[in-house]
């Protein structure tokens, strides 16, 4: 039992390092597989995507995913992309700050062709200053990128401006976030799928005085979240979306309104019966992940992808092990509907002053297809795996990585993963799918969210009564002018 326990840390500790905690990413630890890759005859599945020459084509990209672990990766990650497409490209990645690098570089004018970006907040505010191209024509010119098998049509509405116009192209296939339970739990103690938040109280509750984890001791809780990281599953029982909502025209916030006052009262109450995990307030995301994996919660609020990890993780660390994770849907609301948050999607952004505007739209049609897909998850054949005909097989190297180097999930519907998805990343994607929308991205909610985390985790906690949490918030949110009246 210790040697189990000692290896399930090490994974834990791996795990941390190799994934963000941003979500959308799915390792897979299996060994080799058949590629599941169709042959067509679109070109959007190959490894051509168009007929530009390359010539002595340069690209300077400024990424904080795309690329290798180390140094020494990432300069074998531009000779292939230069093997596969002639592009001889720099990929930079900064060590930390990345944020304030992007912002560093388009406000002084330095020049990159590419630039990964992840908030649509900030998007919008690049686009507001003229600091981008529009790519329109270019995407519905692209045999590639106009190919709804390739991007969904209606999902580039994402990353379209106030004028309507494309101002990015994805970079990966981004999921949401939703309750996760421990299933086999759930069936121990033979309780239900949680639907309504009664359903959810009943079922954490149980989590804590039912002694799921057959130990004879008191020292599981029922949920634990990462401060206010994603409490959207329930707060869906009232109908309160996270960030803006705008309603006729003007800025609210469903968080900071009066509707949320019995939200934050549920939760103080679970805070009260040591339902919740005491320490929610302080946690980074890695600590909520290792109590579930240490069995001492029930439920956590993460991404679709740490489905699949979860199950992975304690699969390795024990191959007989119960243990199954399973995503739920969020608490219904009196009329049967439910709020799901999907993720502000992974783009690339090309800079007015671009130098080398030809060779980012031929990477970008290439970061869509079968070879460029495969180097973005598997990363580069001989390195990270191997191929014999159809069948994949990781190195020591590949299973490090994760088969995640900036694209562990993708759009293109006509590339298969090698090696299949996790276990319930699939049912967890399609809860994403058919339910979860995106939050609306305002230049000024990094302002306005800090004050809505600092008063509603005060009512959470009991620390305050959440009516005087509420009221605090909104008084301070309209002195700031981050909401209008």
């Amino acid at each position: 039992m210790k040697r189990k326990a000692t290896h399930l840390m090490a994974l834990l500790a791996i795990g941390s390092m190799l994934l963000s905690a941003c979500g959308g990413n799915t390792p897979n630890n299996g060994t080799s597989a058949n590629g599941g890759t169709n042959e067509t005859q679109n070109s959007a599945s190959t490894g051509a995507p168009s007929e530009t020459p390359a010539g002595d084509m340069k690209l300077r990209i400024l990424s904080a995913n795309v690329g290798g672990k180390t140094p020494e990766e990432n300069a074998k990650f531009e000779q292939e992309i230069k093997r596969l497409t002639g592009i001889d490209v720099t990929i930079e990645r900064p060590a930390s700050d990345y944020d304030q690098k992007v912002l560093t570089a388009l406000g002084s004018g330095e020049k990159y062709d590419l630039i990964e970006g992840s908030d649509l907040g900030k998007l919008n505010s690049f686009v507001e200053q003229g600091a981008l191209t529009n790519l329109t024509d270019f995407v519905q010119g692209s045999s590639q990128l106009s190919d709804p098998s390739v991007v969904p049509s209606a999902e580039w509405d994402q990353l379209k401006g106030q004028d309507g116009n494309i101002y990015a192209v994805f970079s990966k296939f981004q999921g949401g976030t939703m309750p996760i339970v421990r299933k086999d739990w759930l069936d121990k103690l033979n309780l239900q799928e949680p639907k309504t938040l009664d359903d959810y109280y009943n079922v954490l509750k149980a989590f804590k005085e039912q002694d799921p984890d057959g130990n004879g001791k008191a020292d599981t809780y029922g949920l634990s979240t990462s401060g206010l990281y994603d409490i959207q599953g329930f707060m869906s029982a009232a109908g309160l979306k996270y960030r803006y909502v705008l309603k006729d025209g003007k800025r609210t916030i469903p968080y900071a309104s009066d509707a949320a006052i019995p939200m934050y009262e549920w939760f103080a109450k679970l805070t009260k019966e040591g339902i919740m995990d005491p320490n929610f307030v302080t946690n980074d995301t890695g600590k909520m992940r290792n109590l579930f994996l240490t069995d001492r919660v029930g439920m956590v609020t993460y991404w679709d992808a740490w489905v699949g990890m979860f199950n992975s993780t304690r699969k390795e660390a024990d191959p007989n092990t119960t243990f199954e994770a399973k995503a739920l849907a969020s608490a219904t609301g009196p009329d049967g509907s439910l709020l799901m948050r999907r993720g502000d999607p992974d783009y690339w952004m090309m800079p007015v002053n671009a130098e080398h505007p030809d060779a980012a739209k031929k990477f970008l049609e290439f970061w869509h297809t079968e070879a460029g897909i495969t180097l973005g998850s598997l990363g580069i054949e001989g390195d990270d795996y191997t191929k014999d005909g159809d069948q994949y097989t990781l190195t020591a190297t590949g299973k490090e990585h994760n088969m995640d180097h900036g694209v562990p999930f993708w759009y293109n519907e006509t590339v298969k993963p090698p090696f299949g998805k996790l276990p319930g990343v699939q049912e967890a994607q399609d809860l994403v799918k058919q339910y979860a929308t995106l939050e609306l991205s305002l230049p000024e909610w990094a302002d306005a969210e800090k004050i809505v985390q600092n008063y509603a985790l005060k009512a959470m906690s009991g620390e305050m009564t959440a009516a005087d949490a509420v009221s605090k918030m909104q008084k301070e949110l309209k002195a700031a002018n981050l909401i209008d009246e």
